[in-house]
């Protein structure tokens, strides 16, 4: 039976988890991608606890939303992770691309974390 493409993102998914994971010093920034909406998370799994998230459907970041491409919209969240992550003294993280291409709204929230100050 052919795999479905969400079972084969998964199976990309864990692939990469094998190889990395986030410790209370370099917690993991998780991006997930639907078709509407993107959320990042940072995480620390070694306590399995997250220490920050943001996406599209919180309330500040919603408000701003209004005429931007799912691109933009990407630049935001990573914008907006990278400021909440600082804040609680975050300064470096590993990135989690969560089996997506690292391409277009997955590079575009990942690119926009670094410019806000994160380290990856």
């Amino acid at each position: 039976m052919k795999e479905t493409r969400n079972e084969a993102r998964r199976r990309r998914h864990s692939r990469v988890r094998r190889k990395i994971s986030g410790t209370s010093d370099v917690p993991r920034l998780s991006v997930f991608r639907s078709l509407k909406h993107i959320y990042a998370q940072v995480i620390d799994d070694d306590a399995g606890f997250t220490l920050a998230s943001s996406s599209t459907l919180d309330a500040d970041v919603r408000a701003q939303l209004d005429g931007l491409t799912k691109v933009e919209q990407a630049e935001l969240v990573g914008k907006r992770i990278a400021e909440k992550a600082l804040s609680k003294g975050i300064k470096q993280v590993v990135f989690d691309r969560g089996g997506y291409v690292y391409h277009g709204r997955v590079k575009a929230l990942a690119d926009a974390s670094r410019e806000s100050g994160l380290v990856f």
